[in-house]
């Protein structure tokens, strides 16, 4: 298996688990918080989706699937087209609605094939190239790119736990 191999099924394991998550609910499932404060399915599967749509159009040098496919306008949402989520107050968690389940695993989808097809362009060379000089000691694609799955990945285990809860009543 090539290190593009890898990352493509990661990145493939981290679409099913934002599917299982998501896929079906209603927009009052989405925005349920399990307690005060708490994140609700809807704000988790579309901050990770949006750190994922960011960190790999600025390694590959694109622009965001967000802006440039239209989705921002799609979801409405009262926010810097630039937002990520990243540091959100319980207030901005709560200002992020979404409409559907199928908006929500559209923008993912899209954000899966851009970067499913970066990453299955790359070599292991390519992995060295530093992307993010802001760091002590800087940032390699590499070290990006696990960065995001590893970040992707609990936020769609935490949504799958608020599935959960949702489930038992």
């Amino acid at each position: 298996m090539t290190s593009a191999q890898l990352l493509t099924d990661a990145f493939g394991r981290i679409r099913e688990a934002v599917h299982d998550a998501a896929g079906g609910l209603t927009p009052r499932q989405l925005a349920y918080r399990a307690g005060e404060g708490a994140n609700p399915i809807g704000w988790l599967v579309w901050h990770l989706t949006r750190v994922q749509d960011d960190h790999i159009a600025g390694a590959a040098g694109t622009a965001q699937v967000w802006t440039r496919d239209g989705w921002a306008g799609r979801f409405g949402l009262p926010l810097d087209p630039s937002d990520t989520g990243y540091g959100h107050t319980a207030d901005e968690v709560a200002a992020v609605q979404v409409d559907s389940a199928e908006l929500l695993t559209g923008y993912h989808d899209a954000v899966h094939d851009r970067t499913v097809e970066y990453v299955g362009s790359l070599t292991d060379d390519d992995l060295d190239r530093v992307v993010d000089r802001a760091w002590d000691p800087p940032v390699t694609l590499a070290v990006r790119l696990i960065s995001v799955i590893s970040d992707d990945l609990q936020h769609a285990g935490q949504a799958a736990f608020v599935r959960g809860l949702l489930r038992r009543g």
